[in-house]
């Protein structure tokens, strides 16, 4: 058996402009840390595009910059580009705000448009779902971890972030409750532990989590070390695999494709769209449109027959 092997912290930015940048965020911007992640990735993507055409951003062109976004466009969604886009405007106030710049770039950064209303159709149709949930096969550890995080998705709409921030802690069996911790606000709320979701978590516990894990985190890797998953990608993984498995061909098949789903359901069932907007943590109530679907079956309900 190897030895055991201390996950590697976090690595500080290699430059000290991107440190700063990086303190920057923190202390005046009061990003939270996956949104300084994220941004400090896309910067670093740009300041590579600038080092292949012998720039640097203190030399760095408003064609630069447009000159990246194109590239972006043609390998990326448009609302990827967008916030890779909106990324660069932030790094270019910094380095007007810190003295760094005399030039205001942000202004003129042109990022495609997202129109309001027009969202991807992610949500799979809720027969879709359960056959994704019954093609998970929960006769080997994996399998049972991969059911309770999926269960968890589509039954009360978390997020990749969410799922894989879960630990010990946050359950409480004898109230029956779940706490969840938002990873970009860091708000903690409560939901019910609901029957299905605890026995599968509890099967989980019993019969794949590793018994001798030193992490409280609620969700491991199979393998050793066992340390706890910290990316979306890897839930993305999971998703896709079963997906797979269960034959399902639909066009987007990400990490959100269960939040989707799941609003969807709640909507379709009848929830109060502000209420499933709160639950799933938005910020802003119109966000919900990006999550729901027409209910045609209740169209059909309150249509009015057409006059001759």
């Amino acid at each position: 058996m190897p030895t055991w092997r201390v996950a590697p912290a976090a690595s500080s930015p290699a430059t000290a402009v991107l440190r700063a940048y990086r303190d920057h965020l923190v202390a005046h911007r009061g990003s939270p840390p996956t949104t300084v992640h994220k941004k400090l990735t896309h910067i670093g993507y740009f300041l590579a595009h600038l080092r292949k055409c012998g720039h640097t951003w203190r030399s760095m062109t408003l064609a630069d910059i447009d000159a990246f976004l194109v590239d972006c466009s043609r390998r990326y969604a448009r609302t990827t580009t967008a916030d890779i886009a909106g990324s660069i405007r932030s790094f270019s106030r910094f380095l007007l705000a810190s003295g760094r710049s005399a030039r205001n770039l942000a202004d003129s950064v042109i990022a495609p448009v997202q129109p309001k209303y027009e969202h991807p159709h992610r949500a799979l149709p809720w027969e879709d779902v359960q056959r994704l949930l019954h093609a998970v096969n929960r006769s080997d550890p994996c399998g049972l971890r991969d059911y309770a995080m999926l269960l968890m998705m589509s039954t009360y709409g978390f997020g990749a972030g969410e799922v894989i921030g879960l630990r010990l802690d946050d359950i409480n069996w004898s109230a029956a409750t779940l706490r969840v911790i938002r990873p970009k606000t860091g708000t903690a709320f409560t939901l019910p532990l609901l029957p299905a979701v605890a026995k599968a978590v509890a099967l989980y516990l019993r019969d794949g989590r590793p018994p001798h894990a030193t992490t409280r985190h609620l969700f491991l890797q199979c393998r050793l070390p066992f340390a706890p998953l910290t990316c979306s990608s890897a839930v993305r993984h999971i998703v896709v695999r079963h997906a797979t498995v269960a034959g399902l061909t639909a066009s987007y098949l990400g990490s959100h494709v269960l939040r989707h789903s799941s609003a969807s359901r709640q909507i379709d069932l009848g929830a109060d769209p502000r209420v499933v907007s709160d639950i799933l943590g938005h910020r802003d109530p119109d966000s919900i449109s990006a999550y729901v679907r027409i209910a045609t079956e209740k169209l059909r309900d309150v249509s009015l027959p057409v006059p001759r």
